[in-house]
């Protein structure tokens, strides 16, 4: 497949890149090689391949997901500006 001048000209317009006139040959042939190397990888069997997130396989860490409050409200209190009952304060903001 191959990438006119116009064409690359439209996709940096969508991009917002600008590029200038002289440029848009250089262009046009980057997005030619690329489509180029996309055609290339689609010529490869990968039936039976499992997907892969990385070359090593890995297995994430996972933690128990436990909602908790921090056990430590007076902490965090300390570093409010204005603090009632337990609660920030702020100013009203409804009439």
């Amino acid at each position: 497949m191959s990438i006119d001048e116009k064409t690359a000209a439209r996709v940096a317009k969508l991009a917002r890149i600008k590029v200038e006139p002289e440029a848009l040959p250089a262009l046009a042939q980057e997005f030619t090689n690329i489509l180029g190397f996309i055609e290339q990888l689609n010529e490869v069997d990968v039936e039976g391949v499992e997907p892969m997130t990385s070359v090593t396989p890995q297995r994430l860490k996972r933690r128990v997901d436990l909602v908790t409050d921090g056990d430590q409200p007076e902490k965090v209190l300390e570093n409010a500006p204005d603090a009632r009952e337990g609660f920030f304060a702020v100013p009203k903001v409804v009439e």
